[in-house]
């Protein structure tokens, strides 16, 4: 926790110091609750991501897609050498072929068996032993199909597609390269459902108000209320942390493994705060114009914490209750030369 200070109302001062230019703006010390955050690190990732490879062995003949590349669901994006998966069907059905013409004999075999058992021509065993035989022949037509489908489901897996529309991550092997099941081949995600993903020690997250929370995306040089946050029921009892998704609006630019910021409210406190432009920075030096009692801004260096709110930054000292500042510290700065 931050210690308690005074802080900043962020309201035009209602009257300016003898002599002081009515034009600058000014901003009045006074001691008001501001919104605290404990920041935590994040990643991005995507909600929807995949990492594709085929289900048999073979050579990569076709890798017509790259990283980058925006795909549909169902397009194309590697093919392995199908020549065995192709024999491999043409030989089931083959072998569909025979054991159906076999089955045909056996019941050819079995009706004239029964028709010369009911004539008393052949004995009740050769009825019986043609009808196993026609049980046998029906077995091999349903196991040669089944093979069948397992070659046309082996032939399948030689081509990988998109499972959806998204965009294509990264690319893991080269036409010519050697698939095997297991290795992948493409990542694909979906660009338009992303979350950032906090490692968040458990004692913060009793206290968290995650739905007030907001993520920092330096990246894209902004930051975002997140849609919703999940805390995932899951701890490490190692490092006692909990992992939490927050879900973030779509936003153009965002890609899976980016640095994200979280900045998780835990409540208020009173602090010192000024807006950002109020501040100079002058190497590791920073300060604020403070207007003196003949209405003139003078330079003070101020001591600065983390930023808080919307736009405003924490002081932690080097301000009084009831001083009054410039509320643009290059407006200010550009006065003080003139004089």
């Amino acid at each position: 926790m931050r210690r308690l200070a005074v802080a900043l109302a962020l309201a035009l001062a209602p009257g300016l110091p003898a002599g002081a230019d009515e034009g600058l703006a000014t901003l009045r010390v006074s001691a008001r609750p501001v919104a605290q955050a404990v920041p935590v690190e994040a990643a991005i990732e995507a909600v929807r991501q995949a990492t594709l490879g085929v289900q048999v062995a073979g050579r990569i003949v076709d890798l017509p897609v790259k990283a980058g590349d925006a795909v549909r669901a169902g397009q194309v994006l590697a093919r392995v050498d199908a020549r065995a998966a192709d024999a491999a069907v043409a030989a089931s059905r083959s072998q569909l072929a025979e054991a159906e013409a076999n089955y045909a004999n056996a019941k050819r075999a079995h009706d004239r068996n029964r028709a010369l058992f009911a004539q008393k021509f052949v004995s009740e065993a050769a009825v019986d032993q043609s009808a196993t035989t026609l049980k046998a022949a029906a077995a091999q037509v349903d196991a040669v199909r089944a093979n069948m489908s397992s070659a046309d489901a082996a032939r399948d897996w030689t081509t990988v597609v998109a499972p959806y529309a998204g965009v294509v991550g990264e690319t893991h092997a080269e036409r010519g390269d050697m698939a095997l099941p297991g290795k992948p081949i493409v990542t694909v995600f979906d660009p338009g459902e992303m979350r950032a993903v906090a490692t968040v020690p458990q004692a913060l997250v009793a206290k968290a108000r995650l739905a007030e929370s907001r993520v920092e995306l330096p990246a894209l040089d902004r930051s975002v209320v997140p849609l919703r946050a999940t805390v995932v029921p899951l701890a490490d009892a190692k490092s006692h942390t909990t992992r939490v998704r927050f879900d973030l609006p779509r936003l153009d630019g965002l890609a899976p493994g980016q640095y994200a910021r979280v900045r998780l409210a835990v409540g208020e406190a009173t602090l010192v705060a000024v807006p950002a432009a109020a501040l100079v920075r002058r190497g590791e030096v920073t300060a604020v114009y403070v207007i003196d009692a003949e209405g003139a801004p003078r330079l003070r260096q101020v001591r600065a914490g983390e930023r808080v709110g919307d736009g405003e930054v924490e002081i932690l000292a080097g301000l009084r209750d009831g001083e009054t500042i410039a509320a643009n510290a290059v407006a200010a700065g550009m006065r003080t030369v003139a004089r």
